[in-house]
């Protein structure tokens, strides 16, 4: 009896850690993103200035600054329990703020890989 006790702790001991290692952050093709964005109520977050962002951005994109003063007060206005899609230039920033997404506890978190800059050069159109 003892043994198949051990046995069964074990067996949820592991079950636990490999539930709390499934990562939340997906790095995904521009094509995964495209068909994405096919849904209507994505979250989808330009992480890059207020001046690149102006510049042009994917449609429909939400303007949260890496390192910006607000950043805090931003990413609460968004649903933790929805998957946040992020982007930046080329897809360095966007990688830090996919991580500052998932500490602050987010669900899923998908980063564009390649970022706008992989966006444009596949054809895909910005908005100005």
């Amino acid at each position: 009896m003892r043994i198949l006790l051990s046995i069964c702790f074990l067996v949820a001991i592991v079950a636990c850690k490999e539930k709390s290692t499934t990562p939340r952050v997906e790095v995904i093709s521009v094509q995964e993103m495209r068909e994405v964005l096919k849904e209507e109520s994505v979250q989808l977050i330009d992480v890059r200035t207020r001046n690149e962002y102006a510049s042009n951005h994917i449609k429909n994109a939400k303007n949260i600054v890496y390192q910006g003063d607000d950043w805090e007060a931003q990413i609460a206005t968004l649903d933790k329990k929805k998957p946040v899609y992020v982007y930046c230039q080329k897809g360095g920033r966007s990688a830090k703020c996919a991580s500052l997404l998932e500490a602050a506890g987010f669900e899923k978190v998908y980063d564009l890989k390649g970022g706008i800059s992989q966006w444009i050069a596949q054809g895909y159109q910005v908005e100005e």
